[in-house]
């Protein structure tokens, strides 16, 4: 009977821990078993009076709250006050901006699926269509990127006239103000469709409408400086650029040492409060034509003249190029694209107190504003230039690998080529399902800090990636420049996105699990917040809450982690039971639950110093950001209607998503510092080794076989995907090429039965049409495919002199 009680006692225990139970739940439910123990075993009366001494002393602490915060929290807390890790106050700020949602749910451990599949779909009003057909592909049709890049550097005065008479620059901006107001998918959309084709009339595009003076003015400007800049940003009439980087600080913001001392001054004939600065700033787009500087500097008032502080910190102003003292029109030169960018300087400029952005009152806010602004910018515009590289490189590529042939077969049948379309492939659907998830959370009025570091970095990552394995498809195609080379600014660009708006080495290894484990997690923001509450006995109250919510919650993902590992996750609910997709919500649902207690320890055991390991942080940080890339696919497919035919690419994208969650969970094992505390982790999170393995190399061939072939899912992958000009004569060879392949079929089966002579080409189709092998009809064909197909794989040559500026 004993025996049974103890087996009992282990599964109500797993029980209520696999589902979290409340705490009363977990008394009431130990008390039962107690009971049970005593009144149906067999222990004897002193080896039951012991069990029941021992159980209230270890109960009575838990459960009666004001023994609980005495003997237990406010230990705690007093250690936890020596330990917490000590952070400027930018990194407060930052972790501080923004909000979070469905990547809380999948740092819990236990995600509810429903949520995320209550996100709306993201979607285009009838109006921003009508833009995208219109003025977008109009835009498109007028770039010519090589006479851009290689001859103007520069895009051509009637392009700049047409962005501006057409309010590219104002995509962002209210109605009310003149602007177009669009929506972040909008937004997102128009500049993949235009990064296709160029970087730089897609980054003139993309700046004015991200981290900028039009975004920090909607959030935060005052009513006076909305309606003086707005609607003239909106017209084109200002050009505007925003300067935060100079040469002593990059990623570490905190050091600018460019600065603002407020005193008096004269500002147009009047003594006036303002503030006196010098600057000198590095890599801002835009800058060399920039009719009003968006300026990040630290603010002094040495006299009070604003306030009581002296230091107030980061402080963000607008002020007119134009000004005294102001130097700006020299050019950086990035990897040969032609995007306005370069440096700034300003020695003893005096603008009014009043330029401060928001006015005085957000003197001293700079940081926290660009860190939410960034959120939005990061996740819209430079995500959709790998995006709009990909659909550009997912189009041509495939097209080019049936097109281009060696030893009679489209090169796209070769294995070799084969893999690297199909990482091409289930990359962008695997990217655009995350770029699609995140516009819907920004358009739901969301600003997600952590999302757009998992965006920027992933997107960039991947895309720099495909335009390596486009590039190698390609092969001289793709490296000779010229008027029809369609791939090698995207691949010369891809460091550039890598390189801007946080670097994606100090992205990964330092910002997307460093924030995102005091953001998203349950209860580590409301420790820290506890902790440093003025309020000592409202500090104590709120740790003790947040402390025993975090315990229960590491005691449940360890049962539910040693659960899900030894069953696979194969008794979790499904939120849909879509046949070959459901599976991957269970093991989706296994992962989240590992990673929540692979962080909590880390955290516990490692404390501030998991700060300084960047490579485990790095590894958490990828785990996280696969499982929200994962999710996004799984979302995708449902709201595209279950295409069974896109199974490929959601099954090729999933099952590498698992294998490269596993790889890094065994990083972290593998490198965890403590090597008794990773054994036991392992077990609990690999009780019977590690489940997942790479794609097979079938369905690798059928996500290689979208691509090479026209349907209804290559068109769902690319669409958006500008299809004009060099691009749209690559897609026109490649429908007529293979509709030209039954025809060469037929002379191919001639050959071989002796009916005519294998010869060059020409001599081939005629010979084919004498011998009666195919129709005339069929031979005009055969003739136009094959003139469409030496077009796409002819490549540009130059005289000399040509090529002598």
């Amino acid at each position: 009977m004993s025996a049974v009680i103890i087996l009992l006692a282990l599964i109500v225990v797993w029980a209520l821990a696999y589902h979290r139970v409340a705490q009363w739940i977990w008394v009431t439910g130990l008390l039962v078993l107690m009971l049970a123990h005593t009144f149906i075993g067999h222990t004897p009366k002193v080896w039951l009076v012991l069990e029941w001494i021992v159980f209230i002393l270890v109960l009575a602490p838990v459960s009666i709250l004001f023994l609980r915060r005495r003997l237990i929290s406010n230990a705690v807390l007093a250690w936890y006050r020596k330990v917490m890790p000590k952070m400027s106050r930018t990194e407060k700020e930052a972790i501080e901006a923004g909000t979070v949602g469905w990547e809380a749910e999948l740092f819990s451990g236990k995600p509810q699926w429903q949520k995320l599949l209550a996100i709306p779909a993201p979607h285009l009003t009838v109006e921003e269509q009508a833009f995208i057909d219109g003025p977008v592909e109009q835009l498109c049709r007028m770039i010519n990127d090589y006479d851009i890049t290689q001859n103007r550097l520069d895009m051509p005065q009637e392009m700049w006239q047409f962005l501006k008479d057409n309010k590219f620059f104002a995509m962002i901006i209210p109605k009310s103000y003149g602007g177009l107001e669009f929506s972040a998918f909008a937004n997102s959309e128009v500049l993949s469709k235009v990064y296709g084709i160029s970087i730089t009339v897609a980054t003139t595009i993309g700046v004015p409408n991200s981290l900028g003076p039009a975004e920090l003015l909607l959030r935060y400007g005052t009513e006076e400086q909305k309606n003086h800049y707005l609607p003239r940003l909106a017209r084109g009439e200002e050009i505007p650029c925003f300067a935060l980087t100079g040469p002593d600080a990059g990623s570490d913001a905190s050091s600018i040492p460019d600065t603002g001392i407020v005193c008096r001054g004269q500002f147009d004939g009047k003594e006036t409060i303002g503030i006196r600065l010098n600057w000198d700033k590095r890599y801002i787009t835009l800058a060399p034509v920039a009719t009003v500087l968006g300026l990040a500097f630290k603010l002094y008032d040495p006299e009070h003249l604003i306030g009581p502080e002296e230091d107030y910190g980061i402080t963000c102003a607008l002020i007119p190029t134009n000004m005294p003292g102001i130097t700006i029109g020299r050019r950086h030169f990035p990897v040969n694209t032609a995007f306005l960018n370069g440096p700034t300087q300003g020695k003893d400029v005096f603008i009014p107190v009043d330029w401060i952005i928001g006015g005085t009152k957000m003197a001293g806010q700079g940081w926290r504003m660009l860190v939410e602004c960034l959120s939005a910018g990061r996740a819209i515009s430079l995500p959709s230039s790998g995006i709009g590289g990909g659909k550009m490189a997912a189009l041509v590529t495939g097209a080019y690998a049936r097109i281009r042939k060696q030893f009679n077969l489209p090169i796209g049948r070769f294995e070799g080529v084969a893999e690297a379309l199909t990482r091409i492939g289930a990359n962008l659907y695997y990217m655009d399902a995350a770029r699609r998830l995140t516009m819907a959370i920004i358009d739901q009025g969301e600003h997600p800090s952590v999302l757009s570091a998992i965006m920027k970095y992933h997107a960039t990552e991947i895309a720099r990636r495909m335009a390596c394995d486009t590039m190698d498809i390609h092969g001289g195609k793709g490296i000779c420049l010229g008027p029809h080379n369609y791939l090698a600014r995207f691949f010369q660009s891809s460091p550039i996105a890598i390189t801007v708006e946080g670097a994606n080495i100090l992205t990964r290894s330092l910002i997307i699990f460093g924030q995102g484990a005091i953001r998203c997690h349950r209860y580590v923001l409301s420790e820290l917040r506890a902790a440093q509450d003025p309020d000592i006995k409202q500090g104590e109250k709120l740790f003790d809450k947040a402390l025993f919510g975090h315990i229960g919650l590491i005691l449940s993902n360890i049962f539910r982690s040693l659960f899900l590992g030894l069953t696979n996750g194969r008794f979790v609910k499904a939120p849909v039971s879509s046949p070959g997709v459901g599976r991957y919500y269970q093991l989706l649902t296994r992962c989240s639950a590992d990673f929540s207690l692979l962080a909590d320890f880390s955290m516990i055991v490692l404390g501030s110093e998991l700060k300084r390991k960047e490579r485990l942080s790095a590894r958490l940080g990828d785990i996280l950001s696969k499982m929200y890339m994962m999710s996004s696919v799984l979302k995708r497919y449902e709201e595209e209607g279950r295409q069974g035919t896109d199974l490929p690419l959601v099954q090729w994208s999933c099952q590498n998503a698992l294998l490269e969650i596993q790889q890094q969970i065994d990083g972290v094992l593998q490198n965890f510092p403590n090597k008794a505390i990773s054994i036991i982790l392992r077990c609990l999170i690999f009780p019977l080794g590690k489940p997942f393995v790479a794609p097979s190399d079938h369905l690798s061939q059928q996500v290689a076989e979208i691509l090479l072939s026209p349907s209804a899912t290559r068109d769902r992958l690319t669409h958006g995907a500008f299809k004009g000009n060099v691009i749209g004569e690559v897609e026109s060879a490649f429908l007529a090429v293979i509709a030209a392949e039954p025809i060469e079929a037929k002379i191919h089966k001639a050959v071989r039965n002796g009916i005519i002579k294998n010869q060059a080409l020409s001599a081939l189709i005629t010979a084919a049409v004498n011998a009666d092998v195919i129709t005339a009809e069929e031979h005009t064909q055969l003739l136009a495919a094959n003139k469409a197909r030496q077009k796409v794989i002819a490549v540009d040559d130059f005289a000399p002199e040509e090529l002598v500026h």
